[in-house]
């Protein structure tokens, strides 16, 4: 199999797709599985529908549409606000759309009137991240707006947080999350049957509060595929960390100097860079490189140090590893780096066979994981 490859065990996804959905369920809120992370992939899709959950959210709409034509039997969301140049293609392919326009809305209910459909939409409050989202004050006017409007169904309201600014979702967000749900149903006498919560960025929220309020929905990508909670990363209790592992091959190994020699000017990416007098060092070369994905977001899973990288090599002290031509080394990613990897057309994917049975010790509870360090050696 050639290489940078990405592994990726269909068995642990799965595993982790059924933990979190126990997890969040013990609360009372369902869980939609964001499909963004692998670009939409139907394979990992199925897994994730067969094990529980049938709600998949994604931020394009090429995705969604891919994931249908393969014959993905669930409910899809647009989860990024639709483009005004995409409308028909949402309200073809969509179940439901987050938004925060009231003139992208008044156009998704033209086009849904037109095709003789009922588009379901989710309202986002802003709420201090500052991407998407209405500000509080302005939610009672829009939702008023939105109730004169056919062919559009109001679902639910919403929230993001931690992704643009870094904010935390906490117990002072969700109770407002909350009020705002039910301040708007007692105002305008509906009923909104979702309130979308945030990520996987809830994880520390959930766990630390006793009243989850009207939350009863949370759309979780990282955690199910990487078994991490996104604010300090740090793995969830049970859930596979190493569903996927990156492989890189040396294609060069030799003792160099560790300072580079020669007047200094910008790198091909437009920086200068500055570099340590370590002695000599024995230094390899990966092929593997930014044009293919995210570099310095791998974290390797043997004690060796990455220098840097160019387009196409990605440069390691060896320290004490015998690292030969030929050998392949592995590493772990981070979300940034799952992302790259994914949409890469450089990086080439390697599903395991799936294994149905879940693991489980003997007290029924999951058994935690964790990941294992691998070098293969090939014929040099």
């Amino acid at each position: 199999m050639g290489t940078p490859r990405l592994e990726i065990n269909l068995s642990k996804i799965a595993h982790n797709v059924r933990t979190i959905s126990d997890l969040y369920g013990s609360k009372g809120i369902n869980v939609a599985a964001i499909t963004k992370g692998v670009c939409g992939d139907p394979v990992i899709a199925d897994i994730i529908v067969k094990n529980g959950i049938d709600v998949l959210g994604d931020s394009r709409m090429a995705n969604i549409r891919h994931m249908i034509q393969a014959g993905i039997d669930a409910r899809f969301i647009l989860i990024r606000t639709p483009f005004p140049s995409q409308l028909e293609e949402v309200v073809k392919y969509a179940h439901l759309s987050f938004n925060s326009e009231l003139a992208v809305i008044k156009s998704l209910s033209t086009i849904a009137l037109a095709s003789n459909k009922t588009h379901h939409i989710i309202l986002m409050m802003e709420l201090g991240d500052l991407r998407e989202g209405v500000m509080p004050n302005d939610m009672p006017d829009m939702v008023k707006e939105i109730l004169k409007l056919e062919g559009i169904k109001l679902e639910g309201i919403g929230t993001n947080l931690s992704c643009h600014s870094g904010i935390k979702p906490d117990d002072e967000k969700m109770k407002t999350l909350s009020w705002m749900a039910t301040s708007l149903e007692d105002q305008f006498n509906i009923k909104l049957s979702v309130v979308s919560g945030g990520s996987s960025a809830n994880y520390d929220w959930f766990n630390s509060t006793n009243d989850v309020g009207r939350i009863n929905q949370l759309r979780i990508g990282e955690s199910i595929l990487l078994g991490v909670e996104p604010i300090g990363r740090h793995p969830i209790e049970h859930l596979y960390t190493d569903a996927f592992t990156l492989f890189a091959e040396v294609i060069e190994s030799k003792i160099k100097p560790s300072l580079p020699y020669g007047d200094v000017g910008q790198d091909v990416f437009g920086n200068i860079p500055v570099f340590e007098d370590k002695g000599k060092m024995k230094r390899a070369i990966l092929g593997l490189g930014r044009q293919d994905m995210y570099v310095s977001a791998l974290t390797p899973q043997l004690d060796v140090d990455i220098l840097g990288a160019s387009s196409d090599h990605m440069i390691i002290n060896c320290k004490q590893q015998d690292i030969k031509t030929g050998n392949e080394l592995a590493f772990n990613l981070n979300y940034a780096a799952l992302l790259s990897a994914m949409t890469s057309p450089y990086v080439t994917k390697k599903m395991s066979k799936y294994d149905e049975r879940p693991r489980v010790l003997s007290n029924g509870r999951a058994k935690r994981f964790e990941a294992k360090i691998t070098q293969s050696n090939y014929p040099h």
